[in-house]
């Protein structure tokens, strides 16, 4: 499972939970916080380099554009942007540009990784090639950090990104990764719902049965700095009344921080339903190589590509071996 973040007293401004709002002071708190530089994987769309872009003004980063320049130029001009300030490393397909920004975090020129245009898969192979230099022993995983309107704290949903059918291991990993990341952005002890269709252990439904070793793990230390109860469905996980109805005595259900999702297909269709029907906001990060990789969908808003940055700055920021995370001189 590999060791966990320590923490270093440089958390983000809002602590303990329930907390809102967190997504902007995120990105408004500077805290002495440094500005990473920042390999930019093929920018090639308005969104893409403009989300950058705009986090460079925050503070946040300084990006290393990786692609065609001469195409970036040009969508820079057509969108209105200034990229003369920015170093460029030419790449002439998407797999060049994979390679040469995962080339540039081996080589600790750049501290964080963020994806532009191009496919989740073909940058997540060279980030985890054995050959590129980003692997640790930590698993790799995902977590969207979420604001819903109707809910009175931020939601980690993981893993709706990286791994698609994760096995019980691979769950003790990634939920290990979301209370750790929690704990970075100020929640102190995040309540875990490990969530399923029900609430009862089926042995018909795998998640159940992983679920309640989750928490008998967690009983047993084998996870740790948080409250595990599941299975929970995600009714109960939300909402007290739900909880209530059913009659469901939990110290998670109703308030929970962290929504450990069964595989890949669930999380990710819950993230995309919150946010386009529900009205959420939204960053998404990777954890657990050497460097935070900025994970955003193609489709994303520039808010949500400068929150993730936001939340890659403090990652990177932390500088330390112990999280897994590149130790090197930020540019000031």
């Amino acid at each position: 499972m590999g060791n966990e973040f320590v923490s270093t007293g440089d958390e983000a401004v809002i602590e303990g939970s329930p907390n809102r709002c967190i997504l902007d002071s995120l990105i408004h708190e500077r805290h002495d916080r440094r500005m990473i530089p920042t390999a930019i994987c093929w920018p090639c769309s308005g969104v893409a380099l403009a989300g950058a872009l705009e986090a460079a003004s925050f503070g946040l980063i300084d990006p290393i554009l990786v692609g065609p320049e001469e195409e970036i130029r040009q969508i820079a001009a057509r969108e209105g942007l200034d990229v003369d300030a920015y170093r460029f490393v030419e790449a002439a397909t998407e797999q060049e540009a994979a390679i040469k920004s995962t080339e540039l975090c081996a080589k600790r020129q750049a501290v964080a990784l963020m994806k532009g245009s191009l496919h989740t898969d073909l940058l997540m192979h060279c980030v985890l090639a054995r050959e590129g230099g980003l692997r640790t022993p930590r698993r790799v995983s995902h977590v969207f950090v979420m604001e819903a309107p109707l809910y009175d704290r931020t939601l980690f949903i993981t893993d709706a990104a990286i791994n698609v059918y994760p096995t019980l291991e691979d769950k003790v990993a990634i939920v290990q990764n979301a209370i750790d990341l929690a704990h970075i952005l100020g929640v102190k002890r995040p309540r875990v719902a490990i969530l399923s269709a029900v609430e009862t252990v089926c042995a018909k439904i795998t998640s159940t049965l992983d679920a309640a070793a989750l928490c008998k793990m967690a009983d047993r230390g084998q996870i740790t700095g948080a409250i595990l109860d599941g299975p929970l469905a995600f009714d109960t996980a939300v909402s007290k009344e739900a909880a209530e109805i059913k009659q469901l005595e939990s110290p998670v259900a109703g308030r929970a921080d962290i929504l450990v999702v069964p595989d890949l297909e669930s999380g990710n269709m819950l993230a995309k339903q919150l946010e386009y029907l529900g009205g959420a906001r939204l960053a998404g990060i990777v954890i657990g190589a050497k460097v935070p990789i900025i994970l955003t969908s193609r489709s994303d808003s520039s808010e949500s590509r400068v929150a993730s940055c936001a939340i890659a700055s403090i990652l990177a920021g932390r500088n330390s071996t112990e999280n897994g995370l590149a130790e090197i001189a930020l540019k000031k």
